[in-house]
Parts: structure tokens; sequence; C-alpha cells
């Protein structure tokens, strides 16, 4: 039987075994539509246009379902049987307890059965329109509907499936959003020449794509794209008339302060010198002229304080650190007196943030004065660690504080712009971290161009909506959800499987690093240092999960195939096809390079060669196809194989391959284990030990919980491990901690081998030296421990901590004997 026959099949079963409209078995859901019918909708008829166009998208979904389109009627009464959708504090919704559970409250939402009716209110527009495409998902329409083309699978029946006492939900971060960044290589090419050539780049064609879909993923703030190639989002008519019909907030990155994209708007040859202290009247006089447009405008914003350079560099002028500190004071105190006369407003009423951003972060640690009232919105590293966070005090801010994260970043050691390989337990394990210290007014996450980051996007933002939504042990089963959605509930377990081992293979090397080169200054690639035998069982790794994608793609499908269906072809390929087989190739190019460069036998050696030229020539096809064939080329100018053209994304040239055969290492590792496979723990006040599901090498990283963060001065905390010998001699223990930072740069940890001497190891790396670059580009930061093992037998490693925050991966125990 061909996949066509079957599917025909299956979807005869599938009819006589759906479930009729009439036939709700559990009280709580709701019949959405059936054969013959969909239920109306009904808003008042004083609706606000951004709620009733979220209304007319879920009619839509619900036809793209169905094939029926609920009819929508104004109404100011309940007299008829339906859904009912409104702000609670709209009249038709007074008589409704929903409204004084609602009432004052930021986005909150519920969705309830009421007798025959399905009520579904917010406590304010956004929070509306957030209920709304909560019953959009609820009902199997996936966010990324339109930018990864998840298409909705028919259905003839619809019903909305909901807990006994509905839902309510509101978010645990106030303002949640993503930052458009490093857009050369996808959004802006794409949107330039083929979304929106009309405007020539990224316009409000664009952005209006872009507001739907943070609205559909209950986000509410967007840093537009800054690079020299776009032009800046207030320069461009309907910009920001398009973030205010979608009641979307705007802000700027740590460079754009006074919400001015300096690269594009600061104009030299007009204003003349971006330096305060030579040229004062005229910088304030171009923040004074945003304002004043933002004031007419009436756009809601948050706005970035301080000053750097023109660009993501230091501020022009300065002689040294004191110096930066008092100017920027001073222009902090400008800029406020600015937003207090324009919008007439106190100050606590007008949403600031202070980004301390690299050198800023020094101006701050040196005693520069944020006024308490200014969110200070805490950076990562650029690689996922968050740089630091606030202190006691610092929580005790009216402002509070928040987090600018990256999942995309361009600048050394290396960029990483092509592929998303954050590991979401990362992701979870910092954002919880910072939630749980007090980082609950602002998070923003930096997306690259949002392709192909969808999975790592949706994760932070669902995290910024409800932080206690997926535990320490709950990513594997978010991501089984995921899938379900995205495909179905049939692959969710395999594929789950693929994806946790292509995060957890990227996280040990990202595809972008595999050349083992830097930039900023660019270096050429070299071999890795990866040994012969991990090669092999990388590369074999990576075939595993080419052939397991190739498996589920032709024999397990949605309910109505045993295959992906037509409506899913092309998400398929963006969300797992390419990243996996992107990422397997690119580690197949240097790693059969690698193994030519440690064969001696030529016949093997120019096989390999061969193999790595094919894995280069694959990653072409695949970028080729996603670009104008995938999606009938409505993607074309997205992805890129090569961003900024770095020597890693090259094939690998003849001038390349080393003449000589490279030294095969003497010391290897015979045991390995995972963080989570102690066999005694020692917590210290209400801190234990637990393990985090889907994080590091060993996919069970280990950590004390809770993550608020706390000092341990004479008792410490300490996890203990086994591991047996057969022969007596000299070995070295390499314990492996994930990179996290430490406020004051003093993550400390003791090692004790059986009854020996303990040895202490500060593990943190400050500002940007040598180390910190080869633990971000390993993941890793490793302590050594030689030791001599007199005895046979078992043998104890006891590792102590003296604060929270450190995550202990994995260890290997060496030896050369």
């Amino acid at each position: 039987m061909n996949k066509k026959t079957l599917a025909i099949f299956l979807v005869i079963a599938n009819f006589f075994t759906q479930i009729s409209f009439g036939q709700d078995k559990n009280a709580s859901d709701y019949p959405i539509a059936d054969s013959n019918q969909a239920a109306s909708i009904f808003i008042s008829n004083n609706t606000d246009p951004l709620i009733e166009w979220a209304v007319n998208e879920l009619a839509d979904d619900v036809k793209d379902i169905t094939g029926k389109r609920p009819e929508i009627v104004k109404t100011n009464t309940f007299a008829q049987k339906g859904i009912y959708i409104g702000e609670a504090g709209n009249a038709l919704f007074q008589t409704k307890t929903v409204s004084k559970e609602l009432k004052d409250q930021w986005e909150k939402f519920s969705v309830k059965k009421d007798k025959d009716n399905l009520l579904i209110a917010g406590s304010d527009v956004r929070g509306t329109v957030y209920a709304v495409f909560e019953i959009a998902e609820r009902l199997g329409v996936s966010p990324w509907k339109w930018w990864a083309d998840v298409n909705p699978i028919k259905k003839e029946n619809l019903i909305l499936k909901l807990p006994q006492s509905g839902i309510i939900s509101s978010p645990s971060v106030q303002y949640r959003g993503i930052f458009l960044n490093d857009e050369d290589w996808g959004l802006e090419p794409w949107a330039a020449k083929t979304f929106e050539p009309e405007v020539g780049n990224i316009g409000p064609k664009t952005y209006e794509k872009i507001f739907q879909l943070l609205l559909r993923l209950k986000a509410n703030t967007i840093w537009p794209a800054m690079h020299p190639c776009t032009k800046g989002f207030f320069t461009v008519a309907g910009n920001k008339e398009m973030a205010q019909k979608y009641h979307i907030g705007i802000g700027s990155s740590h460079a754009e302060p006074m919400l001015r994209n300096n690269v594009d708007e600061w104009k030299p040859e007009i204003y003349g010198d971006y330096n305060y202290f030579t040229n004062s009247s005229k910088v304030n006089k171009y923040w004074q002229d945003r304002l004043d447009e933002l004031k007419a405008a009436n756009n809601q914003t948050i706005i970035t304080l301080g000053m750097r350079g023109v660009h993501d560099s230091k501020m022009e002028g300065a002689k040294d650190v004191k110096e930066s500190m008092v100017m920027v004071d001073k222009i902090i105190g400008v800029q406020r007196e600015m937003l207090s006369k324009t919008f007439q407003k106190p100050l606590k009423d007008i949403p600031q943030a202070f980004v301390p951003y690299k050198e800023v972060l020094e101006l701050y640690d040196n005693g520069l004065k944020v006024p308490d009232d200014v969110t200070l919105v805490w950076p990562d590293d650029n690689y996922g660690y968050i740089r630091r966070l606030s202190d006691e005090e610092e929580q005790k801010r009216s402002g509070g504080s928040g987090v600018y994260y990256h999942l995309s970043y361009w600048g050394r050691p290396h960029d990483y712009l092509w592929l998303s390989t954050v590991q979401p337990g990362l992701i979870w394990s910092e954002m919880m971290k910072a939630y749980e210290n007090g980082a609950k007014k602002m998070w923003i996450v930096n997306v690259g161009d949002i392709k192909p980051g969808e999975y790592d996007m949706e994760l932070f933002l669902d995290l910024a909506w409800d932080v206690n939504s997926i535990k320490s042990d709950g990513l594997n089963q978010y991501m089984k959800n995921w899938v379900a959605r995205e495909f179905s509930p049939n692959m969710a377990e395999e594929l789950s499987a693929v994806f946790e081992e292509y995060y957890r293979l990227a996280f040990l090397r990202k595809p972008e690093y595999m050349g083992w080169s830097q930039t900023e200054p660019t270096t050429q690639i070299k071999p890795s240092d990866f040994t012969e035998e991990e090669s092999l069982e990388r590369i074999k790794a990576y075939d595993n999960l080419i052939e397991k994608i190739g498996d589920l793609y032709s024999t397990i499908g949605v309910d109505t195939g045993p295959f992906v269906p037509d409506e899913r072809e092309d998400a398929w390929f963006q969300l797992v096809v390419y990243p996996i087989e992107g990422a397997a190739y690119m580690n197949h190019k240097f790693l059969y390079w690698n193994l030519a460069a440690l064969t001696t036998d030529l016949k093997q050696k120019e096989n390999y060669l061969n193999l790595s030229a094919n894995a280069f020539e694959k990653i072409k096809e695949l970028t080729e196809y996603y670009n104008t064939k995938m999606s009938k080329g409505k993607w074309n100018g997205m992805m890129s194989m090569h961003p900024r053209n770095l020597p890693v994304f090259d094939s690998i040239k003849a001038s390349a391959i080393p003449q000589e055969t490279l030294v095969k290492p003497i010391s290897k590792t015979i045991i390995t284990i995972q963080g989570n496979k102690f066999v005694a723990n020692r917590g210290v006040k209400n801190y234990k030990w637990g393990a985090i599901n889907g994080f590091g090498y060993s996919n069970n990283a280990v950590t004390l919980f809770p993550f608020k963060h706390s000092y341990f001065k004479s008792e410490k905390p300490s996890v203990s491990y086994e591991f047996e010998v057969e022969k007596t001699g000299d070995y070295e223990i390499e314990v492996h901690f994930i990179p996290t930072h430490a406020n004051k740069f003093d993550h400390e940890i003791g090692v004790q081998v059986d009854q020996n001497e303990r040895k202490s190891f500060l593990i943190n790396t400050k500002d940007r030296d040598n180390t910190w670059k080869q633990n971000v580009l390993r993941n890793s930061a490793i302590v050594k421990v030689p030791v001599s093992i007199n005895t046979k037998g078992k043998h104890t490693v006891k590792i102590e901590v003296n604060q929270t925050g450190i995550v202990l991966d994995y260890m290997d125990i060496k030896s050369n004997l």
C-alpha cells in the first residue's frame, strides 16, 4: 500500500471513530465545531479593534481546521448560546464573577464554562488577546502557523478541552519580548527582497507579522532591528503605527538610548561627533526630537537610559572609568528631566531601563547610581550565562530588574548566528535563577533573525509568561508537548529524544565552533580537540539523528496518516530537517577532516576527505532548498549558510589539510560519571541538591535548589561520587562545571579524593580573558586534580561549593596507564 492510499484508508477509519459534536463526555469540555456547525462568537459593540482582530484570527483558525468559520456577532447581552469574548470591565461582563477576578490586573485572563456558554475574558486588551490565542493553541493551532508554516490539520469535530475549574492565568514577568539583531544574514535580506520589496528593508509589513507572532506567544515588547543594514525603526513610515495597532511596547538595546537608532540616525555631517563632552547640545536635541515624536504618536515605550558609542562601543570622550561614570550620571539626570517635561508624568509612571552591558557594568560596579524607579536589565555574557543579578538591596528597588539574554550572537570569541542550539536546560536554569533573584520586570531575548530559533524563543517566552510552568524535570515533557502540537503525539517520544541529543551534542561544541577558530580577530580553522574515538562517536551520533528523522518522516505521523502530512511538510523541513542535518553535516565536514589528519592510511585519508567535501555540498543543498523550494519560495533569503563569511563556513581547501599526521593524545578517559550519579550529598539550610533534566553534557547537571542566592561559610553543601580502578598509579580527575557567573567572581569549589587533602579552586573568569573564551566555546569550566592512587578498588571524590549558582555537569577519571 503506497503513502497516499494508506492515508485515504486512515482518514476513512478516523472518520468513523470521531467523537460527535454532541457527545461531550467531560463536563468542562466545550464543543467548537462539528460536521454541521460551528459555535457562534459574541463580542460587545464597543470591543477594542485589537481584540476584534484576535477574534477574527480565532474564527479563521477554526475554519482552517474544520472548514466552518464561526459567526462573529456583536451584542450587549447573553441572550444566545455561544462563546463570549471581551474585557472583564466591559458592560457585557459586568454581571459575571470574572469582572471582579480580573479587575485592575495586568494582562490577566480567565476562560470558563458558564452553563452552555464559554466565557473568555481579559483584564485588559492584551490579556483578552492572550486568552483568545490560548484557546487557539489548545485547539491545536501553533503560534508558528505563519512563521514556520505549521499549517492546521483538518478535523471534522473540534472540542476545546478545559480543566474542570477553567483557566486563569497572568504573567510572571511584566515586560516580555524579543530583540531583533544581527539581521544582516536573514531577516533584512528576506524582508527587503522577498517579503517587502516595496520598502526594500524591514518595514511595517514585516513588523506586522512579527507583532502577530509576539501576541500569539503572549509577549508585549520589541527591541527593533538596529544594524547598519537596517533603517531605523522610527524612520520607516508605518512602523510605529503598526506597533500601536498591535499594542506592542517599543524598547531599545543598550546601545540605543532614548529610542534612537544611532547607527542609522546619527549623521555626523549634520550633528557632529556623538560626544557628550564636546557636543551635548546637539545630542540633547537629537534625543528630544525622538521624545516629541513619541508624545505625538502615543506609543507604548520603555526608554533605555545612559549613553555608549554610536554602535556597540564605549562612550566617546571619556579618559577613564571615573570620568565615564560621572558623565553617565549627569546624562541620566538630563534624560529623566526630558522625559518628565515631555510626557508630563511622574517619572515612576514612565517605564525606563538601564542595561549594564560590557563596560557599562564596570561603571555600575564602581558606584554609578541608577535612580530607584529605573529597571536594571542584567545582560548575560552573550553566551547564555547571566553576568550578574540583583543582590538583596537591589531587589528592593521600585523599578525592579530584568534580563537581556542571547539565543544568537555576533562577536568574540565566535559568532553563533546560523543554527539555534542553546540548550533548553541552560535557558531554564539561568532564567529560573534570574526570577528567583528578583528579575521579574523585563525579559528580553536576542533572537537574531527569529528563524531558525523558533523552539528556544518560544521556551523563553513561555517561561516569561509562567515561570512555574516547567519544573527541573519537565523540559523533556515540554519538548514532547511541542512536538505533539507541531507534528503529532505519535512521534512526541522519539522526536523529543532526537532534539534532546541535538542540543546536547551542540552543547559539547556548537556547529559554528567546529573549526576551532575564533573571531575578532578572525583566525583560520584548525583540527579539532576531539580524539579519533570521540570523532567517530560524534559522527555516529549525528548519523543516528539523521536516520531517526528519516524514519519518523516516513513511518510515524499524525492521526490522518503514517507520515508527516502535506500540511506540515514545509514545517518539518525548517523545524526538524534543516537544523539537525545542517548541524550533522557541519560536524561531518570537520570531523572527517580531523580523521584524515589522524590516519596514515592514504586510501582512508582520501575517503575521509571526500566525505568532508560531500558534507559541505549537503549543507549547500539544504540551504538552497530552504530558500528556493521550501514553502514555494516564501522564505527566500532568510537562510544563510555563511553568516559573516567566517572561515568555519567555507569548504575545506586542500591547502588547509595538515600534511603531517596529528599526534594522538596519550592520556585517555577511563571513567565518566554524570553529575546526578552522586552516592551521597549534603544540603545546608533549606538548600538541596537536584538535577536539571536536559542540561549539560550529561543531560543531568546538578545544582542547589532553590536558586535564591546564598553563601555558605562554615558548613558547605557537597556531593560525593565513587569510582573504581583496577590499577594503582597516577590519575587525573577532571571535574566539569557549567561556566555560570557570580556577582563577585567568587564561585569556589573544594575537591577531596578519599582522605587526601582538600584542594580549593576559584572557577569564575573575569571579563573576557582566554579562559572565559575556552569555557563558553566548550560550555564547561574544568578543574583538574592530579591524584596518586595506591590501592585498587573503590575511591571517593567529594565536591563542596561555597554558594548557590554552581552547576556540576560531569566528571572524567583519566589515566595514561
